[in-house]
């Protein structure tokens, strides 16, 4: 673990961050991510029931969702935050049980709360990526998904070799450049009843992936206890 030591994030680092990005983020990062934002809901929507979109910010993808879909919605921004209470109130989102201000990696659900569990572009910027997929884990119902588009740090090359060098400015930022997908793979193997389904490359360049998750039971039994 100590070879990414120097990678790591704080939370105080992320909310600054965040709270300077909330006013163009939108307009920043709308266009750049919508391939891997619809990718998310579409297969977020394959589960359905009780949807937790983990780090909402200013809750672009909530209007996309089918109203079918019951969301709640989590962000440690409180601007962020804002900007999505505003959009559920314009667009008369009645789906949306609720959005918080609250800390990925001690999520304020009880065990086995949600259906499925959406994260995009979060996992790379949360101070202890394992231990927020652990909390992800927690809050899935047995038979429901993980869903996550996530950076995917090169293994080696001139992209790795960019990746270091780009780091220290990255976490300024609020996020990692360097995340071999190898940690997912580690987590997924040492957390019991998770398993991996998916990787699929999303743009921009391939430099994102579509990453799915599934937690063992059955399905059909939770979809009943709505």
């Amino acid at each position: 673990m100590s070879h990414f030591l120097h990678t790591e994030l704080d939370a105080q680092t992320v909310t600054r961050a965040y709270a300077r990005w909330a006013p163009v983020y939108d307009l920043v990062f709308g266009a750049v991510f919508e391939r891997g934002r619809q990718a998310a809901i579409a297969a977020a929507q394959r589960i359905g029931g009780r949807i937790l979109e983990v780090g909402v910010g200013t809750g672009i993808s909530l209007p996309e969702y089918s109203r079918d879909c019951r969301l709640c919605g989590v962000d440690i921004s409180k601007p962020m935050l804002r900007k999505a209470q505003e959009r559920v109130a314009e667009f008369g989102l009645h789906n949306v049980e609720g959005l918080w201000v609250m800390d990925a990696e001690h999520l304020s659900f009880p065990d086995d709360s949600f259906d499925v569990v959406v994260a995009q572009y979060v996992v790379t910027t949360v101070p202890n990526p394992e231990a927020t997929l652990d909390e992800f884990a927690r809050v899935l119902k047995p038979g429901g998904e993980i869903v996550l588009v996530s950076r995917v740090g090169a293994e080696a090359g001139l992209r790795r070799s960019l990746e270091h060098w780009f780091a220290p400015a990255a976490r300024k930022l609020g996020w990692r450049t360097e995340f071999p997908f190898g940690r997912y793979e580690t987590w997924a193997a040492r957390t019991h009843g998770i398993r991996l389904v998916e990787r699929r490359p999303m743009p921009p360049l391939g430099h994102f992936c579509l990453i799915r998750f599934t937690k063992e039971g059955d399905a059909s039994a939770t979809r009943t206890s709505h």
